[in-house]
């Protein structure tokens, strides 16, 4: 996986009022945890799920679906969708303050309610930092890209 900022040259970089950049530390804090939320979507992972997501939380889908937080953490505990894969490349992360967005290609593979899928599309992820750690806040995704599945 391959993690840029684009968005955050070192003069930039968010300073705490102590003096201290944060910019490079933030962008890797954000890259893992968006890391570890798609593999806890892999796995339906509920509580780290609950953990990253914040409780006002929404997702647009390239369809036009919208999913809360609850409709996410629902969808896991039934585990109604089974992933192969759930793999993300291309991952970029800008942070602007106390705002973070990772933008990265998904490649998914696996059944909903039993029928097969697979597909690839962009992605970005908006994160905030609160007093409790980066939260992720909302999400949207393209529609699926055409064309033949390769992996990334």
């Amino acid at each position: 996986m391959k993690t840029e900022s684009r968005g955050c040259q070192p003069e930039d970089s968010y300073v705490q009022p102590n003096g201290t950049a944060l910019a490079a530390t933030d962008e890797s804090t954000v890259a893992a945890l968006d890391t570890e939320y798609q593999a806890a979507v892999q796995n339906n992972d509920v509580a780290t799920m609950d953990r990253i997501l914040a409780d006002d939380f929404v997702l647009v889908t390239g369809k036009g679906q919208i999913y809360t937080k609850a409709d996410l953490l629902e969808e896991a505990s039934a585990k109604s969708v089974i992933y192969e894969l759930q793999q993300d490349s291309n991952q970029t992360v800008r942070i602007w303050g106390d705002t973070a967005v990772i933008t990265a290609l998904l490649w998914a593979r696996g059944s909903d309610n039993g029928k097969p899928f697979e597909y690839r599309l962009w992605f970005s992820d908006t994160y905030i930092r609160t007093p409790a750690g980066w939260r992720y806040v909302f999400g949207q995704s393209s529609l699926p890209l055409p064309g033949e599945h390769k992996e990334p």
